[in-house]
Order: structure tokens, then sequence, then C-alpha cells
């Protein structure tokens, strides 16, 4: 039998990886947990977890029987049809003041629907971006809400018993009203997605270009996880190469296709940058590469056609992994930059109303792209709230410069020796845009001017004017 309802503080519907160890988070806090799945086998698994606080069940009328009026029911489903499919499934169960709270990887805009067609109903509905995978979902993750701020209170003391803690702060924080909380997670997984390509090519570079073996390559990353650079993904990432493969005894990373998925969120957030017009440049390629890395077959035959072998970085190794490391900071500070700017934007589109210093805090612990940066993200926004680029932090642009020539050598030796490190090329070439006062967008309007008659604008007179390119000028 499932407890009694009036026991029962929150339900959780979606019982795989993280939703289950999601629930088990709350019991360990004290909070009485429902689960509710259809697959008996995931209802098998949380009841035998041996938590007195939580029971699951595949009978969803028993499950909302259980929950306290009134009802908080949480979902961890997959993005898209799936969560409409719960909701409909859920709204003949509920009554107007129930909460239903989406913490999967919802787009930011079906958020804003299911929002306001529920609360035509009298449902209130969170968005709730959830980061840090099943490790962090059993012990802590960084926790996204946005939505109406008093259906956040309710859920409030959950969320932040769960949420993973740095220096005794939760990672949790109330973002902003509507989808406030899934634009935050999506963003965080753009970045993701260019922190993880800039470490792949530096995985290029040491193993192609300087002739790292699997022990080598996780001595550099442990490294650099030591220094400046630490993080979550450079810590894993210095693990995965020291993994053996128990089917054949070799290093697991070299039996790996590199063929690489994706579950649309940095596509998304490329997305939105654009209709923003907000360059990510970085996340964009990021989001590209997973694209070519399916494109195996063409690149085979590709490779066939453009044959050159991969030449030898020019200096000695240890002075290369140095530089690299040093290149590599550099970049993923623009990384964080091109996130910040989109989410600065995004805040004034959608009247969010971030506190961006805030969304670096909840970052620092728990989610996937904490890292010891983060703390300086965060005191940059303390300082000057309304900080325009991150990259003008005084701090973090003293960092840049001084690793900018790194960076700015690293390219050239990569683009000689036939290695493709695009995101970083990428990184160099927005920092390079971005300070550069003159461009030559005067040609592009030119241009558009001359074939569709799109009009210009001029440095020494106010207004638009429009030139006959091709009339002949009186002499």
């Amino acid at each position: 039998m499932i407890m009694e309802k009036t026991e029962v503080e929150i339900g959780m519907i979606g019982l795989g990886v993280m939703g289950c160890n999601l629930a088990l988070n709350m019991a360990d806090h004290g909070f009485a947990v429902a689960g509710y799945d259809r697959d008996p086998a995931k209802v098998a698994a949380l009841n035998q977890a041996g938590s007195a606080l939580i029971q699951g069940t595949a009978d969803l009328p028993e499950f909302i029987a259980a929950l306290r009026r009134p009802r908080a029911i949480m979902l961890l489903v997959p993005a898209g049809a799936p969560v409409d499919a719960v909701i409909q499934e859920l709204l003949p169960h509920l009554d107007p003041g129930d909460l239903i709270i989406d913490a999967g990887n919802s787009y930011f805009k079906d958020t804003d629907l299911r929002a306001g067609n529920l609360k035509t109903k009298g449902i209130h509905f969170l968005g709730v971006g959830v980061s840090g995978g099943e490790a962090g979902a059993r012990h802590g993750p960084s926790i996204m809400p946005g939505g109406p701020r008093e259906a956040y209170e309710r859920v409030r003391s959950v969320l932040e018993a769960v949420a993973a803690r740095v220096n005794d702060t939760p990672c949790v924080v109330w973002l902003g009203p509507g989808s406030a909380g899934h634009f935050v997670k999506m963003v965080h997984n753009g970045i993701e997605y260019g922190i993880m390509q800039l470490l792949a090519e530096a995985y290029d570079v040491m193993k192609r270009g300087l002739g790292l073996d699997d022990d080598e390559l996780s001595t550099a990353f442990a490294l650099w996880n030591q220094g400046e650079l630490k993080g979550y993904l450079m810590e894993i990432t210095s693990g995965i190469f020291a993994k053996p493969d128990v089917r054949t005894g070799r290093r697991l990373i070299d039996e790996i296709l590199g063929v690489a998925a994706q579950n649309g969120t940095g596509m998304w957030t490329s997305q939105s940058a654009m209709e923003l017009q907000v360059p990510v440049p970085t996340i964009d390629l990021s989001v590209a590469m997973r694209d070519m890395s399916n494109f195996m077959k063409d690149r085979e035959q590709v490779g066939a056609v453009y044959q050159r072998p991969i030449r030898p970085f020019p200096s000695n190794r240890d002075q290369s992994i140095a530089q690299l490391g040093r290149a590599l900071y550099a970049g993923i500070i623009t990384i964080y930059a091109q996130g910040m700017a989109l989410l600065t934007a995004a805040s004034v589109k959608y009247s969010y109303q971030l506190d961006l210093a805030a969304v670096a805090r909840i970052w620092r612990g728990g989610c996937i792209i904490r890292a010891a940066v983060l703390d300086d993200m965060c005191a940059a926004y303390q300082v000057r709230a309304q900080l325009p680029d991150l990259l003008l932090d005084p701090n973090l642009a003293l960092t840049v410069q001084e690793h900018q020539e790194d960076l700015r050598e690293l390219v050239c030796h990569a683009a000689q020796a036939g290695i493709p490190i695009p995101g970083l090329m990428v990184s160099l070439g927005y920092l390079d845009a971005l300070r550069s006062v003159w461009q030559p967008a005067n040609l592009i309007q030119a241009q558009r001017d001359y074939f569709g008659s799109h009009t210009y604008e001029r440095n020494d007179v106010k207004g638009v004017f429009h030139t006959d390119w091709e009339k002949v000028s009186a002499s």
C-alpha cells in the first residue's frame, strides 16, 4: 500500500535514472515522496531502495490519492510529446491550485505554452532545469527554477534541501517568471557543448600533435584540474583516459566510436541566439561538429582525396601542454561570455529579469559546467550587475589578455600541423571580432544595396541611403 495522502509532500512521475535518484534524495532529507511510473520494473527498483519515506506505484489514481493537497507533482520524463502526454493524463485528477513541475530538458517556448494553458485551468506550472546527471540527482544537483514566484515558494524547502551546496549555500534560486528556468538550463547546456568541444580538441592536439598516450593524457588533464582550469568536466576527462575496457583490457576511450550524439539543447541555444541576434559562434560550432562526427563515411572519402600527414608541433611537449592549457582557459572564458551575453538579451526580451550573479552562483555546484572560474564570474556580476559583457570584467579581462597569445599561437601551430581545432579557432575569432572597432560589414551593406536596394547608413551623415551602383558618375 502506498502512504497516506496526508504524509506525502511531493509526487515524482518518471522513475528513470534522474527521477528515481532525485526522489531518493528528497527522502534522504526527510520529505515523503510518492513515485509513479508505468514501468513496473522501475517502480520495483524504487521500492527496493528501502526508504520508509518513499513508495512507488504503477497505478495513477493511487499515486494521486497519496498526495497532500494542494498537490505538487514533479515530472522527469523526456522533453516534448511525453511531457504533454503526462500532463493530459494528470489533468482529470487535479484540482485548481495544484502544481506541476517539469524538471526535464524542455524547450523554453514549450514551457511558456504549457504554463499558459494550465493557468486557464487554475493549475500552477514551474519549468525547472536540473543539472548534474545521475550522481547530481542523488547527492545534490544544480537546480534552475522558473515560473510563478508563489509556486516556487511552495516547494522551495524541498528544492533547497536536495540541491548541491557551495559554502553551505544551496545551488538553487528562483530565476524569474515564465520559462526563465528552462531558458537558463538550455544556455547551461549550450555552454556545456562548447566546453566539451574544446576539451575534445585539446585531446586531439595532445594525442596526434604531441604523441601523448592515455596515461599521459590522464595526467595532463589531472594537472590542469589542479589550477585555473579546475572543473567537473576536467576532472572526469582525466578519469576517462584511465578507465580500462573490461572486454579488451585496453583503455575504454580507444574502443569508443568517434560519433557524438546530442539531445537538442545545444541546437536550441544556437537557434535562440539567432532569434535574439546574439553571436554565440563557439556554441554554434560545437553543435555543428557533433553533426560532423556523424558523417564518418564522407570523412573517410574526403580524407582519402585530401591526404596530408599530421605534422608534429614545433616545441617540446611540456611547453606545448602548458601553452595548450592557457589557450584552453581563454577559450573557455569566451564560451561562458557568449552564454551570459545570450542570457542578458533573453532577460530583456522575455522579461525574465535574471540575476546573472545568482545564475553563476548556482552553477558553482552540482551541475556539469561547474568550475573554479564561476567564482570569478559570480564576483564580476556582484560588482557590476549590469555588466554588458563578461569579457569587460577587469579581472577576467586581465586573464584573457595574458592568455590570448597562447591561444593565437596554438591556432597557428594546429593549422600548420593539420589538426582541426575549429572551436578554439572560432573562440579566438570571436575575441578578435569583438575587440575590433572597425568591421568590414560596410562592404556587406554595399553589396546588399547593390543587388537588392537594401540601403545603407553613412559615417558622416545621419539617415538611410541608396545608390544606383551601376550608374556612371558624371565626370
